[in-house]
């Protein structure tokens, strides 16, 4: 299988306008979702991202993740599939999908050197 990371990217906190019982519903289908991923051993990893961030290029620095665009990427899950189609359908099964927010799915690069750290 191959991993891929799905980063959740929206234009702000699409939790903000929940009610409290719409909220806990949410999170519960974070945790169905994410529990079958681990459950059936494709779950690799993954966090919320928290607010410090910067971009880097070249000499210049800015604060914040993607500062100059519209969206944010509030966090990854990286997981494991049999390909590009698989992903995309684990993804369709992402609690943010259902609050407007899009997950980008990118197949990580396993040719890639790894090093001693």
């Amino acid at each position: 299988m191959n991993e891929y990371l799905m980063l959740m990217r929206n234009d702000g906190n699409p939790m903000a306008g929940l009610s409290p019982e719409e909220m806990q519903a949410h999170l519960q289908r974070w945790t169905e979702w994410m529990g079958g991923l681990a459950a059936a051993g494709r779950l690799v990893g993954g966090r919320p991202l928290g607010g410090g961030a910067a971009c880097v290029r070249e000499e210049l620095v800015t604060d914040g993740p993607y500062a100059e665009a519209k969206d944010v990427v509030g966090g990854y899950v990286i997981v494991a599939c049999e390909s590009l189609e698989h992903a995309i359908e684990t993804a369709k099964g992402c609690p943010v999908v259902a609050l407007g927010s899009v997950v980008e799915v990118r197949e990580t690069d396993s040719n890639v050197l790894e090093t001693d750290g």
